[in-house]
């Protein structure tokens, strides 16, 4: 018994179940709560950038082939794109055969909590988003947390470095050095992972309330399955073609699976999963690349989400879409779900975004529709997140050849 209370896994199982009750009996504890979940969160994030910036840079230092390094982030953005497109169709066509909209009443809406994400989405010029990938001020990148901003930095200092060393060797083994401190620390940040996992469940349940989720219960089931099928299905099916087991990954990444689940937030895992794909025997240059990457131009859970939720909000408010504007919803969510990750409100703003470039359905009332249930969905879209970036990293390791598979399947199946 206490050999597996020594487990993370168990313990972030034991510490999103108390939150829940805690949650549930008390509700005045939710502040403390949201504070508990947010410090862990913020553990988290101050480790992102420079692991992020140190694992890219040694990534590419190592390499020496700037031709094949082009290539894999070629490869990546192609890989995302198809596999993110394929998540938009399958969100659309779910929504449209099991019509989670139909009969939702939708009187007495309160918009007063929803006006704030319209301001926001107004304000989005979704053209200055890919030139926002370079900062004007590399210290400030790193002090936001902008992980593109970190990443376009860092693969250019990676590049310098490369040549550099060839000349003036020994800082390479300096920044190793700095990698692995900061790994050092997340291995004591996760120590408290359960306690950040209580907190954020705890916070959910208590702010939100589970009887938020009996009216638009139809919709929260349509998107956990959906999920589900693009994970068991398109995920296994991809994962299967190049030769590895999707399930057995899964076991691999439990712990930041249930760590995603108790906090909402798929950034929570970022450090550890890159840490766990490089121990399975993924390039270090491949992960670095793939895996930030993939944090905004990746989203299978979030462009499922918010395709199911415009169909959604179509239904609720008899707002019958052609096929036509359906196509034309496709084309707008793969332009706006790449800013994801990176707009405070994540997931949400992007919603209002697309449904004001519509202009077919009320931005503001189908906000308030969803704001009550959005956080319990937020779990889903995260892990579907995470899971969508693990699988495109091997893949990617795997169709480069950067990927030492006697390790992958001896660290992997080991466990």
């Amino acid at each position: 018994m206490r050999k597996y209370l020594g487990l993370l896994y168990i313990q972030v199982l034991i510490g999103i179940f108390l939150g829940g009750i805690a949650g549930y009996y008390f509700p005045a504890f939710t502040p403390t709560a949201r504070l508990i979940s947010d410090t862990f969160i913020n553990l988290i994030k101050m480790l992102i950038t420079p692991i992020i910036f140190l694992t890219v840079v040694l990534g590419i230092a190592g390499v020496g082939d700037m031709k094949k390094f082009g290539r894999v982030g070629g490869k990546g953005l192609l890989y995302f794109e198809m596999v993110t497109t394929l998540a938009l169709l399958i969100g659309l066509f779910v929504a449209n055969v099991i019509q989670p909209g139909k009969g939702v009443a939708t009187d007495h809406l309160d918009v007063s909590q929803t006006a704030k994400y319209a301001e926001q989405a107004e304000g989005m010029n979704w053209a200055e988003f890919f030139t926002h990938i370079i900062p004007s001020n590399i210290f400030n990148a790193f002090a936001e947390g902008d992980i593109l901003q970190v990443l376009f930095f860092s693969v250019l200092f990676g590049i310098a470095l490369s040549k550099i060393e060839l000349v003036t060797p020994g800082l390479t083994q300096s920044l190793t050095r700095l990698s692995k401190v900061l790994f050092q620390i997340m291995n004591m940040v996760m120590r408290v992972a359960p306690i950040g996992a209580f907190g954020g469940i705890a916070y959910t349940v208590g702010k939100f309330g589970l009887d938020t989720l009996l009216p638009l219960g139809k919709l929260m089931l349509s998107v956990y399955i959906t999920m589900a099928l693009f994970v068991f299905v398109v995920l296994n099916l991809i994962a299967k073609y190049y030769g590895f087991s999707l399930w057995k990954l899964l076991k691999y990444i439990k712990s930041e699976l249930l760590i995603v689940l108790g906090t909402s937030s798929s950034e929570s895992a970022l450090p550890n999963i890159m840490q766990k794909l490089e121990d399975a025997g993924c390039r270090k240059s491949v992960v670095g690349l793939i895996i930030p990457t993939g944090y905004s131009f990746n989203l299978d859970g979030t462009t499922i989400y918010l395709s199911m939720a415009i169909i959604f909000l179509s239904q609720a408010f008899n707002v019958p879409l052609s096929v036509g504007q359906q196509l034309a919803i496709i084309g707008v969510l793969m332009l706006t779900s790449k800013g994801a990750a990176a707009v405070t409100g994540g997931g949400f703003v992007v919603l209002a975004s697309t449904l004001a470039a519509m202009k077919v359905i009320p931005v503001e009332a189908g906000l308030a529709l969803l704001i009550g249930i959005d956080r319990f969905m937020s779990e889903a879209r995260s892990i579907t997140n995470l899971i969508g970036n693990t699988v495109a990293t091997v893949v990617i390791a795997k169709s480069e050849g950067e990927i030492d598979m006697e390790q992958y399947r001896a660290v992997v199946e080991r466990n």
